[in-house]
């Protein structure tokens, strides 16, 4: 994460310190002695399926611009998980989804990012694609355009989404070391 450089409270000048009674370095004003703690981003979003297809946005923003993905985003202040998930869906996409369960917890420490994903049941195949997305389309799964999709978390999640739905005792994806790996483009090779 970026450095701070100044103290957002007060102006004064931000030192990398130890603060008593912690264990590592962080960012401490040195005029009002703030700790400005940084953590990792929440990103919230759903796979989301209506009958036997999933839903995929174009991208029309960076990183991969072009690129389709499960509607998905940053998970806002005063909001929950869920409704952080069904908010990007709907901002993305225009789709009204029912949260059916939670799918998968991906841990990106790379990015200082934690993603929790959720299987959702559209309630209409009605789309209206916002600013966000190119377009937003339903896809059988052998239409699935794998290898244009934006992350391995995509990848990763519509799999585990289709045994999810075939297999409703299936517990949700913890399993981040695979995302360390690029996925396949071929759906065959998961």
């Amino acid at each position: 994460m970026p450095a701070i450089q100044f103290c957002p409270a007060c102006g004064g000048p931000i030192q990398e310190l130890i603060p008593v009674g912690d264990n590592r370095k962080r960012p401490v004003c040195s005029a009002c002695a703030r700790v400005h703690y940084q953590n990792p981003n929440v990103v919230v979003g759903c796979v989301a399926y209506y009958q036997e297809g999933y839903l995929l946005c174009r991208r029309a923003i960076e990183p991969r611009s072009g690129f389709w993905t499960i509607p998905a985003g940053y998970l806002e202040l005063n909001e929950s998980t869920e409704e952080g998930a069904l908010r990007e869906a709907h901002e993305e996409s225009g789709a009204h989804l029912e949260i059916r369960s939670l799918l998968a917890v991906y841990n990106l420490p790379h990015l200082s990012q934690v993603q929790l994903l959720y299987l959702a049941e559209m309630t209409t195949p009605a789309l209206m694609p916002g600013e966000e997305s190119l377009e937003a389309e339903i896809f059988a799964w052998q239409d699935i355009p794998w290898s244009e999709l934006a992350f391995p978390t995509v990848f990763w999640a519509l799999h585990h989404a289709r045994l999810m739905r075939t297999n409703k005792t299936l517990s949700p994806d913890l399993a981040s070391e695979k995302l360390l790996r690029p996925a396949p483009t071929n759906p065959l090779e998961a």
